[in-house]
């Protein structure tokens, strides 16, 4: 069973930063895709970004790409995503991902299927 428990969420103003923590259980972290997906209220599930295995490839979505940064640490089993100049439009509760199909491309909205899933984080960005 592959657990995930994200953390580094909170209340941060316009213009700021914030880095969430993705932990992962199990010794086959370095198997999977790592995603980060986000959920605002009254809106679809929206992929975020994407960090291969190894670490070498890296995709965002365009509405983060250039303010946010995905990447993992094989030894800690840790994803993080590194969120700079933060917008009220980020508001929302981050989920992190383990995929083990280790797909290259996600549909920009909705829930994939065959993911494990963290518990999700909260971040809100007031204006």
């Amino acid at each position: 069973q592959v657990q995930l428990v994200e953390s580094g969420g909170g209340l941060v103003q316009a213009g700021g930063s914030l880095r969430l923590s993705c932990a992962v259980s199990g010794r086959t972290f370095s198997s999977y895709t790592m995603d980060w997906f986000r959920h605002a209220p009254g809106k679809e599930r929206e992929f975020v970004a994407f960090i291969t295995r190894t670490g070498g490839n890296k995709y965002y979505a365009d509405s983060v790409k250039g303010r946010f940064t995905i990447s993992r640490d094989n030894a800690k089993n840790t994803v993080y995503l590194q969120m700079n100049s933060l917008r009220p439009a980020a508001t929302a509760v981050y989920y992190c991902a383990a995929d083990p199909l280790s797909r290259t491309y996600y549909y920009p909205t909705g829930t994939p299927q065959g993911l494990y899933w963290g518990q999700g984080t909260q971040v809100t960005v007031s204006s």
